[in-house]
């Protein structure tokens, strides 16, 4: 058994035991243990709460954690944007759901969720409510998986930012799904304004598409050759990388994006296209964080120039 636990966050929401319904097959597909943790926001000690903590006693007889060898019901002190990312330091998932029982019930994201998405150290899946347009429902009104098996991986071919990528074929070969590519860019690119005058490059779109195609070639080529049974399909198109990854959620059990790398040292934050995606996606969506060499890479590249080069 993997000794790094799937960890999932609960409050007593319907969001929250979505959630665990979902972690609870992940860590079944990785023979890992699972622990679902409350996070009280008032002081008592964990030993007195654990017994007595009526979120976790409401899910300790769920059918769905019955054949799970090894669940631990954790209640925890603290506030839960900053307990619940924390974990992420002891786990290899961290799964919540999209909202919780706080704030605004209009709004389509947590700051929960937020926070665990932009800081934890392992990859953080948030699954979204079952009300969002486009959302495969069963006769109960919950969220069905589509009729093919599909993971959905965003990469932008035009930075390098793999930390997704292996994650993304793990989770395509552990579920016998094909894995689906995404990739936009723009065109005309935008440039710098110190760029205005100059000519950057003279290459035609679909030279620059060819290029992108190659380098984006490069990136997956040693995952295809770690998971030769995944069957890869990929989609470089010039268009908004986080209107396709939402727009392909519909088709997919899963979309993985990576988070922001860090390119000054300020800490971690969330990038535009994953924070689009938790916010619109219909399906589970993982963010995945950089490792640190790669984070040093990021900050070491901000440090030394801005990297832009010509296109050849």
């Amino acid at each position: 058994m993997d000794t790094l636990p799937v960890i999932v966050g609960v409050d007593g929401s319907p969001d929250s035991e979505r959630a665990v319904r979902w972690a609870a097959g992940a860590a079944r597909a990785r023979s890992a243990p699972l622990w679902v943790v409350h996070v009280w926001p008032h002081g008592g000690g964990e030993r007195e709460r654990a017994a007595g903590d009526a979120v976790l006693a409401a899910l300790k007889d769920r059918p769905y954690l019955a054949d799970l060898p090894d669940v631990e019901l954790r209640g925890l002190d603290g506030m839960a944007d900053a307990q619940l990312p924390a974990l992420g330091d002891e786990g290899q998932l961290l799964v919540l759901g999209s909202r919780g029982r706080g704030g605004f019930a209009s709004l389509l994201l947590g700051s929960n969720g937020l926070a665990c998405a932009a800081r934890s150290a392992c990859p953080v899946v948030v699954v979204p409510r079952p009300d969002r347009a486009g959302t495969r429902r069963g006769p109960d009104g919950e969220a069905v998986a589509p009729p093919e098996r599909q993971v959905t991986l965003g990469v932008d071919a035009g930075a390098d930012e793999p930390a997704g990528v292996g994650f993304a074929f793990a989770e395509a070969a552990r579920r016998g799904a094909r894995l689906t590519v995404v990739s936009g860019y723009t065109w005309p690119m935008l440039l710098p304004p110190a760029f205005e005058y100059a000519a950057v490059y003279e290459s035609t779109q679909e030279e620059y598409e060819e290029a992108l195609g190659l380098r984006l070639a490069d990136v997956l080529a040693p995952h295809r050759d770690r998971y030769p049974g995944v069957e890869v399909a990929v989609r470089l198109r010039g268009e908004d990388a986080a209107g396709q990854l939402v727009a392909a959620s519909e088709e997919s059990d899963l979309v993985v994006v990576a988070r922001h790398r860090r390119r000054l040292p300020v800490g971690p934050r969330l990038g535009s296209v994953a924070h689009a995606v938790l916010l619109h996606a219909v399906c589970p969506v993982a963010v995945v964080p950089a490792t640190a060499e790669e984070d040093a890479g990021g900050a070491a590249g901000a440090a030394g120039g801005s990297g832009i080069a010509p296109a050849a």
